[in-house]
């Protein structure tokens, strides 16, 4: 019998919040089941991938930092920035970003003017980053786009498209892109209250845009529901009290939201410590791996000495007893500064460790990494193509099992990102092994914001290759 096969239908279309913490390892029970393939793409892109964002087009934005001194790739054309400000190298001619195609397994280098040293950012609804990529050039940059400097902040796209900027090194405060007021900073009292005096402790806070229009932060050891027309929080308060964002280095994802026609919806936001410098990614199925990373130690620089190498599938839907699963390990340690990317065929692309101040190859406990490699979750495994679905028509309609939005990564966190899980009204047989499926899309631009999503069909937990699709407001 042959791999199924979808066409598709469209219908048009008080919250449960909970939170769940994984601090230390006595707080889950692990299994082994050895899943999943590493595969090394590139040795070298060239620079380190302080920052990794999925585009529309199968390409994937890097950047780092540009105050590193020289990376180990040239600018085309005998380009080079001029910052007289630089006080490490003022004439550059090396890259520090790229442009990655994912399919032609290819990267070209980009020139990026500005010193986007733990910058924040999101995919707009038009598909592009604040500042964007052109397909034959280099980056479009905007002079003075935000009201304040902001390092360490975070992004979220909102229901009318805006994008809400919170945050940033003594900024105790959030402000929109497109600025549309005058006074575009306005103050969030419960950014000062979770920064204990004289440590930065609520950095990259972890912000998810709630089924409700409201806004989930998490700061410190704190959590609110923020209301950011009116400037109202309800603050909630972690069990253990224990600090998980930067540079503390936990990380924080909003778990698939489900039952999307019940009211309440209920939402649950998973905040994990079990290791430190991890990243938490959604998998089209609704699975959650955590990846990269070293054990609880102080996060950052030279302090990290024992990396994990295997990552750990979180399930769900499972009993409490088998919720995490231990995968197959990588052979290269991916420490601070380490960024993924789900990609639209199911892996999970994987770059850059560098602990130093520079880069640096020689005479250290982690040397910097360029490498590229992807994680193919078990799921991929040529034993379930009989169970892989196919999107074969329409390509260009919005719906499926599952749809993912956009994420921005950075220092262990995926701004932005999320997965809906779509109810499924209607299943039809046409023909032999294809189907036409009717689902029903959230009434509510608070639970899909407008924007690029990856479409996924999910059967018996082995999805499709994704589709790429647009959801807009006329």
């Amino acid at each position: 019998m042959g791999a199924p096969s979808f066409m598709f239908s469209t219908l048009l279309l008080l919250l449960l919040l909970q939170l769940l913490f994984a601090s230390l390892p006595h707080h889950c029970t692990l299994t082994y089941t050895a899943g999943g393939t590493w595969q090394l793409l590139q040795k070298s892109i060239g620079i380190s991938a302080m920052h990794m964002q999925l585009l529309r087009n199968d390409r994937v934005i890097m950047f780092d930092r540009t105050d590193f001194g020289p990376s180990n790739l040239s600018l085309l054309n005998r380009k080079c920035r001029n910052d007289p400000t630089d006080t490490v190298l003022r004439v550059d001619c090396t890259a520090h970003s790229v442009e990655y195609d994912v399919f032609a397994n290819k990267s070209r280098a980009l020139m990026v003017q500005t010193d986007v040293w733990c910058s924040s950012g999101v995919i707009m609804p038009n598909g592009n980053l604040v500042f964007s990529p052109y397909r034959t050039c280099d980056l479009n940059e905007i002079p003075n786009g935000l009201t304040v400097k902001r390092w360490y902040a975070s992004n979220h796209i909102l229901p009318d498209g805006r994008q809400i900027i919170v945050s940033g090194r003594g900024q105790f405060n959030y402000e929109f892109i497109p600025k549309n007021i005058a006074a575009n900073k306005i103050n969030l009292p419960f950014l000062l209250e979770t920064n204990d005096k004289g440590i930065e402790n609520n950095l990259y806070p972890f912000v998810f845009l709630n089924f409700d229009g409201n806004l989930f932060i998490f700061a410190n050891n704190q959590a609110t529901l923020f209301d950011y027309e009116k400037n109202i929080v309800v603050n909630l308060m972690i069990p253990d009290g224990e600090p998980r964002s930067y540079p503390s280095i936990g990380s924080a994802v909003l778990l698939s939201l489900k039952n999307l026609k019940a009211s309440p919806i209920e939402a649950e936001v998973l905040v994990c410590r079990a290791r430190v410098m991890g990243d938490m990614t959604l998998l089209p199925n609704g699975n959650v791996l955590l990846i990269n990373g070293t054990e609880p130690e102080t996060a950052g620089w030279e302090q990290g000495r024992d990396p994990i190498m295997s990552s750990i599938l979180y399930r769900p839907e499972n009993d409490i007893s088998s919720w995490f699963e231990v995968q197959n390990p990588t052979t290269i340690p991916r420490m601070y500064h380490s960024t993924v990317a789900l990609l639209r065929d199911g892996r999970v692309l994987v770059s850059r460790s560098n602990p130093h101040t520079f880069y640096n190859f020689t005479g250290v406990f982690f040397r910097t990494k360029l490498s590229l490699e992807t994680f193919s979750p078990a799921y991929l495994d040529a034993k379930f193509d009989n169970l892989r679905p196919t999107i074969i028509a329409p390509k260009s309609i919005s719906v499926s099992v599952t749809m993912f939005a956009l994420a921005f990564n950075t220092h262990l966190f995926s701004m932005n990102q999320r997965l809906l899980v779509l109810e499924n009204d209607k299943v039809t047989t046409v023909g032999n092994s294809t189907y036409n499926v009717e689902a029903t899309m959230p009434r509510s631009w608070n639970v899909a914001p407008s924007g690029f999503y990856l479409l996924f069909v999910v059967h018996q937990g082995i999805p499709s290759q994704g589709i790429w699709v647009r959801l807009r407001q006329y």
